[in-house]
Parts: structure tokens; C-alpha cells; sequence
């Protein structure tokens, strides 16, 4: 897999050994949070404190690549998304404002560029396919796949299976699709999703059983 690293020097972002304390000069903000806590170091970083940047980065890349992958199905595409998020949040330090979790802004940016990313590139992803059931990269283990060690028939059933999930997985509306798959395999909860996408909690709820339905409805042959 090919790194992509961001270039701090280009950014002016020193050493990321650790965020630099600074004294407030966010008109109070950081004073009322976790002086530890993402939003905190993002205040600090929108105040000048460079190494705050470079500590979120560290931080959250290896997770957020992971997360674009999960959408894109390219490692170079989502390494280099996955580094576009941050040069955009770096960009944006100014407007930060720390109404939500830092998460939440964070995976905000990253959704609207990989739906973005899916729109351009739409033509060139119909013979593509979406391994939803593919081996996770953290854990190495394969969701609702047994651990012993298949026959032919059930490796052929099994493939036929994720064959269909993939499928229609990628037929679903695109804010299901994104919601299943922060639902999934991010571990989002429906308040966090609700954030990402912009919707609130029940709407996010019915969003996630309308998808879930759907789902199993075309999926019935396989359960």
C-alpha cells in the first residue's frame, strides 16, 4: 500500500510529540472543556499551537483511512482522501467552533468528500464491488463468518452471500449506505451518525431501520 504522509513543513506544523498548552486566546472556549480533549487541542490549534495539529493527525489517520477504504475500496484513493480531510481541516482551523465533538466535524468532512468522490467517479465504479464482508484490517477477523474452516458448499454459499450483501449494500440511497457503514463498522452510535449527516436522532433511527429493512428483505434468501 502506498503512504501518503502530510507535509507538515508545508502546513507549519511542527513535531507532534504532544499538543502545546497555550494560554486561551479562543475568548473562553477552551477554559470550559477538557483542557485534553479533541475540541481543546483544536481550539488551541486555531490559536496558533501547530503541534496540536500534528497530535490530531497522528491521532485519527490510521482510523479515518480505515473508514474511507470502507466506502471507496481503494487503498491509494482513500489514503489520499484521508489526507485531503485533514489539509481541510487544518484550512478550516479558524471556523472550528467546537459545537460538536471533534469526531463529529472530523468524519463530517470525510463523508462529504467520499460522497463526493463516489459522484465523480460514478462511471467508473460499475463493475466495481463493495466487500462489505472483507477481512477487517484492525482485527483480522470477517464479520458473521464462522471461524472453522468451511466446506467447498458452504465457501460457495458463503461467497454468494457476501456477492449479495455487496450488491445491495451499493443500492442503497446514498445517506443509508453512508449510515450503515458507520453504523457498521465505525461503531457509531445514532446520536453520532445523526451529527455526521446532519439529521437528528430519530430521523437517524428511522434511516438506519429503513436501510436494516431493506436489507434483510433482499437478503432473505441468505439468512
Amino acid at each position: 500500500m502506498a503512504t501518503l504522509v502530510l507535509d507538515n513543513s508545508a502546513l507549519g506544523a511542527g513535531a507532534a510529540a504532544g499538543p502545546e498548552r497555550r494560554p486561551d486566546e479562543s475568548g473562553g472556549k477552551i477554559g470550559c472543556l477538557d483542557p485534553t480533549s479533541d475540541a481543546a487541542i483544536m481550539l488551541r490549534v486555531a490559536a496558533g499551537d501547530e503541534s496540536g495539529f500534528s497530535y490530531l493527525v497522528q491521532k485519527y489517520h490510521r482510523s479515518m483511512i480505515h473508514f474511507l477504504f470502507r466506502m471507496v475500496r481503494n487503498d491509494a484513493v482513500a489514503e489520499e482522501l484521508a489526507q485531503e480531510v485533514f489539509l481541510r481541516v487544518y484550512r478550516s482551523r479558524q471556523s472550528y467552533r467546537a459545537e460538536a465533538k471533534f469526531t463529529t466535524w472530523l468524519y463530517r468532512i470525510a463523508t462529504n468528500l467520499a460522497v463526493n468522490h463516489a459522484r465523480d467517479t460514478r462511471h467508473e465504479r460499475a463493475a466495481q464491488t463493495l466487500y462489505l464482508d472483507a477481512t477487517d484490517e484492525e482485527t483480522g477477523t470477517t464479520p458473521d463468518v464462522a471461524d472453522d474452516e468451511p466446506t467447498v458448499e458452504e465457501r460457495l454459499m458463503r461467497d454468494e452471500r457476501m456477492a449479495a450483501i455487496r450488491a445491495h449494500v451499493m443500492a442503497l440511497p446514498e445517506r443509508q449506505r453512508m449510515a450503515v457503514l458507520m453504523h457498521k463498522y465505525q461503531g457509531m452510535d445514532y446520536r453520532q451518525i445523526g451529527e455526521v449527516l446532519r439529521l437528528s436522532e430519530s430521523a437517524t433511527k428511522s434511516l438506519l431501520f429503513r436501510a436494516y429493512q431493506t436489507l434483510r428483505e433482499r437478503l432473505k434468501d441468505f439468512v
